[in-house]
């Protein structure tokens, strides 16, 4: 018999079935929601795998083009690239970053031209050029000027703008860039090349493969610690926020992804503007060890923990995961 008192709602009643469960959905996740990160890398027809990112790779340009192919055929949007520069090209004061036949430049061209559908990302930061791995000019106590970098960062962006980035996004953490290089862009005629600005970027430990990826680990005197976030601070990363946009940021980043959901729906609940995360790599590989020792199922995890991102605010994700994870959604 029925219990008159037994509540009239029923929150099951939706999740049912699969077509309710989908109508009911709040957060919908799509290809379009995706930047895929690319490792680029000297020669011809390479393709060099990470050994502590299991399925990722540096590739020649050539071959860069190829994966700029597939983001196409798969609906992913955007592509972010880093260079491994090499060694001999690595100074202490980066000048390899201002080469307009650098790596990244090549690259950005050759897919520019080959595949012009697909929006490209390009990394502002010195950090894949000095030969002691940080992301900024030093002094003679290792620590990174700000002033001195943040001129070196204006050049950097616009050699990338020259050679067809659609979306600059200076990774360093230098106080002021973002107004240094949108007031460069403009004066060139850049007016419609995006900044994405690493916003709130952490001193994170989840950062250890994508040193390997540019070939910065092994090099670095110190840590970054003067520059990148604590993890400690939420209200900062608010403050570092409003300062991105106020210098004419089009668009933030919260970096690294899962371990700041709470930074991401602060970000969005208080400026309600585009807010970016970057899955990084050691989030990457901590979803592929634990698909590998059989402790999680990969694809769930990947769309999971993307849905998650998507869920506490983001407009969209960089993840390494990209491909996979289109190819998942289009089943």
């Amino acid at each position: 018999m029925h219990n008159a008192s037994y509540p009239a709602l029923r929150l099951r009643r939706t999740r049912a079935s699969a077509w309710s469960r989908a109508l009911h959905a709040e957060t919908v996740l799509t290809p379009a929601d995706l930047i895929w990160p690319l490792f680029v890398v000297e020669g011809e027809g390479v393709e060099q795998p990470i050994s502590t990112m299991p399925g990722v790779s540096r590739w020649s340009v050539d071959r860069i083009v190829e994966r700029a192919r597939v983001a196409r055929d798969l609906g992913i949007p955007c592509l972010a690239l880093f260079p491994n520069t090499p060694e001999p090209l690595r100074t202490d004061d980066g000048g390899e970053a201002l080469n307009p036949d650098n790596l990244m430049c090549r690259a950005t061209r050759a897919i520019r031209d080959a595949v012009p559908e697909v929006g490209i990302l390009t990394d502002v930061a010195l950090d894949p050029y000095t030969a002691h791995g940080h992301d900024g000019l030093i002094d003679a106590a290792g620590y990174v000027l700000n002033d001195a970098t943040k001129d070196v960062l204006v050049s950097q962006a616009l050699n990338q703008a020259r050679a067809g980035a659609d979306i600059i996004a200076p990774s360093d953490m230098m106080d002021g860039r973002v107004a240094a290089i949108r007031e460069a862009l403009e004066g060139e005629g850049f007016v419609n090349v995006q900044i994405m600005a690493y916003a709130a970027k952490y001193a994170s430990a989840f950062y250890g493969p994508f040193r390997d990826a540019v070939g910065s680990r092994g090099r670095l005197q110190g840590d970054k610690k003067t520059y990148q976030m604590n993890p400690a601070n939420a209200e900062e990363a608010l403050r570092e926020v409003a300062l991105d946009l106020a210098e004419g940021a089009d668009t933030v980043m919260v970096k690294p992804g899962l371990p700041y959901l709470d930074i991401i729906r602060r970000v969005k609940e208080r400026f309600e503007v585009p807010v970016f995360a970057y899955a990084v790599s050691g989030e990457y590989a901590m979803i592929e060890a634990a698909a590998a020792a059989g402790a999680g199922d990969r694809d769930a995890l990947v769309l999971e923990s993307l849905m998650s991102l998507k869920r506490a605010g983001c407009s969209g994700v960089l993840t390494y995961h990209a491909p996979l994870a289109a190819r998942l959604m289009a089943r």
